[in-house]
């Protein structure tokens, strides 16, 4: 990966970071302030919460991913180390879902008249937990690249006391 890649990479993980950041520092002063009553149309506090936690699995995410591209830098990111940080972008994702099977579940009610709407919301949850199964196909390639790279170093050993 180039210097330009990482480093286009690392701004765009940035400011989504900060982005995030941004929102849950909202969403917090919304709660603690009570400036923004709530009008019974929706359980605004709940999903306020519920948008706090989502944006701490996407920093959880954000800070993985940037860790992943740092050993990818370094040249070991096929290593064991590497699937602390996968498995912790799968956890994120699968925390994501969760979260927004828990906003469809608040939102289904206000769509008695249209359910569509819930039916739709549903399935990009279980289009969000598609994409961790794809992160997880995605940590079995790794799994067999560490284990070719360990193969290989054996090999090359073994034939390094040949020579």
């Amino acid at each position: 990966m180039g210097k330009l890649t990482v480093g286009a990479l690392r701004v765009v993980l940035g400011v989504v970071l900060a982005g995030t950041v941004f929102v849950q520092a909202s969403m917090v002063w919304t709660l603690v302030s009570g400036n923004d009553p709530e009008d019974g149309t929706l359980p605004l506090t709940p999903l306020r919460v519920i948008t706090i936690l989502g944006m701490v699995s996407v920093q959880v995410a954000l800070v993985c991913v940037w860790r992943l591209v740092t050993m990818v830098r370094r040249g070991t990111v096929f290593s064991h180390t590497a699937f602390r940080y996968v498995d912790g972008v799968i956890a994120a994702i699968v925390a994501a879902a969760l979260m927004w099977f828990a906003v469809t579940a608040l939102n289904a009610p206000g769509q008695r008249a249209d359910p569509g709407v819930t039916v739709i919301m549903g399935g990009i949850g279980v289009a969000i937990l598609g994409v961790a199964l794809l992160v997880l196909v995605l940590r079995t390639l790794l799994t067999q690249a560490v284990t070719r790279d360990a193969e290989a170093s054996l090999m090359r050993a073994e034939l390094d006391e040949v020579i």
